[in-house]
């Protein structure tokens, strides 16, 4: 069985998965695929410099994730430029993860942490889709608190993903983050206990 978990940026994707891995199952994390496919010497980063200038490049060879994020989420073309070099890629990958823990491991919750799930037309993808779920407010605080942003930027970020409250109404399942780790790991255990998962 596989589940995507999703939600918006903050929300707190990880610290669900965490919950779900510390029950038993098993992890495809969209994010760190994302930084694996950039990696130096990778055709995805040599495609990256080659549309926006080496000067995205650190001196070691790797990717100024920082300098290339202010310049994409300040330009919705030049973000979708980004993701029609990446998505493929961090697609393939995914798919392939998924498929291989689901062959050895058919026993196994496969959870696939996919920030951009929805936006990215990947329903079909799994059996059911769980949303992590915080109202936009605090999401954009975490956000600020999180990765040291203004009021701006970190609006900007949200702007990039589909609304909370949209994939919220889209979702098979809801975690509300809002409340406390307490009252999240309830949720998560319930979710695991009617999935039939004990």
């Amino acid at each position: 069985m596989n589940i995507g978990l999703t939600g918006g940026i903050a929300s707190g994707k990880s610290t669900v998965s965490s919950l779900l891995v510390e029950r038993g199952a098993l992890l495809v994390d969209a994010d760190r695929i994302a930084r694996e496919v950039v990696l130096p010497g990778s055709p995805v980063l040599d495609k990256i410099a080659e549309l926006f200038g080496a000067d995205m490049l650190l001196e070691d060879g790797s990717l100024d994730r920082k300098r290339l994020g202010e310049a994409v989420f300040a330009n919705a073309e030049q973000r979708k430029a980004l993701e029609g070099i990446t998505h493929p890629a961090i697609r393939h990958e995914m798919k392939a993860q998924m498929n291989r823990l689901e062959s050895e491991r058919p026993d196994k919750l496969v959870v696939v942490d996919v920030p951009l799930l929805y936006e990215s037309g990947l329903t079909a993808m799994f059996e059911s889709v769980v949303v992590v779920y915080v109202p936009r407010e605090i999401q954009l605080q975490r956000l600020m608190k999180r990765d040291g942003l203004d009021a701006v930027q970190a609006e900007r970020r949200l702007q990039s993903q589909w609304d909370i409250e949209k994939k919220r109404a889209l979702a098979n399942t809801v975690i509300d983050n809002s409340q406390g780790l307490e009252c999240t790991e309830q949720q998560v255990e319930r979710f695991w206990s009617q999935k039939g998962l004990l």
